[in-house]
């Protein structure tokens, strides 16, 4: 296996759930961490508990949905550690709703952080990687890129655009790996942006028996370790008593 010491690992929506989790359990086993997010408070105080740890990591606010805002946060990396070996393409938000409801701020705002977002990522580190001759992208989907329920038509479509987008870019590289996770329900802020009652109810009921977002950090730093010419290629991580 690999060792993921002083490997740089850059991760957007860090200051929560999976972005959090990840930076935590990939700092742990020695990777430097480059963590980005709106809430720069949150990504602070995170970074001052992964640092009380032994662990190295760096900050930076970060708008997913801004080109030149994620390009210059892959520079703050290089600046810092002097490269970027692996980005956690992690930001995502999940406004569940009827289509009848017809939520289309809610719906745009899904594209532009899940597939926007990512497609901002990849810009900000491809051309690098593919220089350098190695480099791992993971994207973090969902099972709803799998399969579509009730009041998540737009959100699952967004995650079905991240599972093409990795399949894209593992077929057009041989030089850096892609890795797509599939989480199911985990314990996050996600369901918090959901503003339509109905959907919210039934995401609380879905949400009893959510596992903690560490166990997508633990699938990633899985993917990352194994050794150069392996290719993780897809993970699904879900609680054992759910059948979604």
């Amino acid at each position: 296996m690999a060792s993921l010491d002083k490997k740089v690992v850059l991760i957007t929506g860090a200051s929560s759930g999976i972005g959090e989790g990840t930076a935590r359990v990939l700092a742990a086993a020695g990777a430097r961490v480059v963590l980005g997010a709106r809430r720069i408070d949150k990504l602070k105080a995170i970074a001052r508990e992964i640092e009380a740890a032994a662990g190295q990591v760096r900050t930076r606010m970060l708008d997913v949905t801004s080109l030149e805002d994620v390009k210059a946060f892959a520079d703050f990396a290089r600046a810092e550690f002097g490269q970027v070996d692996v980005l956690v393409n992690n930001a995502g938000v999940m406004p569940l709703s009827p289509l009848l409801a017809l939520k289309t701020d809610e719906w745009n705002w899904m594209i532009d952080v899940n597939i926007r977002g990512v497609l901002h990522g990849i810009a900000a580190v491809l051309p690098r990687m593919e220089a350098q001759g190695h480099g791992h992208i993971v994207n973090v989907s969902s099972v709803g890129g799998f399969v579509v329920q009730p009041t998540a038509a737009v959100y699952a479509s967004t995650k079905f655009a991240v599972r093409a987008i990795s399949e894209g870019l593992r077929k057009e590289s041989n030089k850096v790996r892609c890795t797509c996770i599939y989480p199911g329900v985990i314990d996050t802020e996600l369901a918090n942006t959901i503003s339509d009652a109905t959907a919210r109810e039934s995401m609380n009921k879905y949400r009893a028996m959510a596992i903690q977002p560490d166990a997508i950090g633990r699938a990633i730093q899985y993917a990352i370790e194994q050794p150069n010419e392996v290719d993780v290629n897809e993970i699904v991580v879900r609680p054992l008593a759910t059948q979604v």
